[in-house]
């Protein structure tokens, strides 16, 4: 899988750009706050519909635009293909694939596969949950379509079931509807969790090698799942865990309208990691915290290969100078198969990356090198 062309218009700080990519290594160098993450960006939200620095789509549009479109023409599956994103300055979004319009954002994402890996995920490990579940999210996404279009039902329905117990003080009838959102909640909770189970031990395995191969073997990466506590068996059939959920949620009812927040469900869950048997977040280093943050998502980026047989596209925004020599090396040796787009401001730190191109990006304009 490889962009051979992308396009840009009004989005983020670029008026117009056209960019020829090379299907292995593409650099874009330049002083801070000149566009290169924007570049980045824009092909992060052809793959997942999201804006990886803002949720607000339309903060993209660049500043007196009406709209923003970013547009890719790449070759997939042994077929050439296009992604292409429209973003108004008011009113939803709209995704085309191969120029035909899609009715839904889960079937959207996946079309064209990325990993990212930016300096917010070497802090991946200490940060608060909602990040896993997003590193997890975002991956599944990609991988398997109906577990998209899963989690999208499941977050309307947390969203509406919040909003009865938010409101029931004042509308006390509007409780009469909260069981049938749990229930939902719950039956749609249970494939999450299923999935989310399986792709977290087939991820860890790959990522259990990879910082092994780091730490010198001195160190055991090891994994906690934490999930709904009445779920004693995350591998059990969809349905199974389901009914446990809700079982949780039927024993939890009287806290959650109390609390007036939804306290059992998927859209809690947690990803722990272990050196050693103890928590990473809690007692390892900041070396630690970042050779583990680092098997992750080079351990993402195999398992995209192992179940579509194609490298997704990876983006490296600035994270190599955020890591030492030793990890650089290690990151570098490890790129040399698909295509990888890299912002850096020191291009010197690239010597050893051959072939591929280099751009130039200033204010909003990019120049091939």
């Amino acid at each position: 899988m490889n962009i051979q062309t992308l396009y840009l218009r009004d989005f983020r700080n670029y008026e117009t750009a056209q960019l020829a990519l090379s299907p292995g290594v593409n650099v874009f160098c330049g002083e801070n706050a000149q566009g290169k993450t924007n570049i980045l960006e824009a092909v992060g939200l052809l793959s997942t519909t999201r804006l990886f620095r803002s949720g607000q789509k339309r903060d993209a549009v660049r500043f007196g635009a009406q709209q923003a479109e970013v547009r890719a023409a790449f070759f997939a599956e042994k077929r050439d293909r296009t992604v292409r994103a429209v973003i108004p300055q008011a009113g939803r979004a709209q995704f085309f694939v191969n120029e035909v319009k899609q009715k839904r954002l889960s079937d959207v994402t996946g079309v064209l596969r990325t990993v990212l890996f930016c300096p917010e995920d070497l802090l991946l490990i200490r940060e608060g949950a909602a990040a896993r579940r997003r590193f997890m999210d975002i991956a599944l996404c990609q991988l398997r379509p109906n577990y998209a279009r899963y989690l999208s039902e499941y977050g309307k329905l947390h969203e509406n079931k919040l909003r009865i117990l938010k409101d029931a003080e004042e509308k006390p009838s509007l409780l009469d509807a909260l069981d049938d959102f749990s229930f939902r909640m719950s039956a749609i909770g249970g494939h999450i969790v299923r999935y989310r189970a399986y792709y977290l031990r087939a991820l860890m395995e790959k990522a259990q090698c990879i910082h092994a191969s780091l730490s010198g073997k001195n160190e055991q990466l090891s994994y906690c799942y934490h999930t709904v506590s009445a779920v004693p068996d995350p591998f059990a059939s969809a349905k199974e865990i389901g009914m446990q959920i809700w079982e949780h949620m039927c024993a939890h009812r009287a806290a959650e309208i109390a609390s007036r927040s939804c306290l059992s469900g998927p859209h809690k869950d947690d990803l722990e990691l272990l050196i050693g048997g103890r928590s990473a977040k809690s007692f390892g280093s900041q070396g630690q915290v970042r050779t583990c943050a680092l098997s992750l998502k080079l351990a993402e980026r195999d398992m995209f290969y192992d179940s579509t047989k194609e490298y997704p596209i990876l983006l490296l925004d600035d994270v190599l100078s955020e890591l030492d020599a030793k990890r650089q090396d290690f990151v570098l040796n490890r790129i040399e198969n698909g295509q990888v787009l890299i912002t850096c401001c020191e291009p010197e730190k690239l010597a050893q990356v051959q072939g591929g191109r280099m751009f130039l990006v200033s204010q909003g304009t990019v120049q091939q090198v």
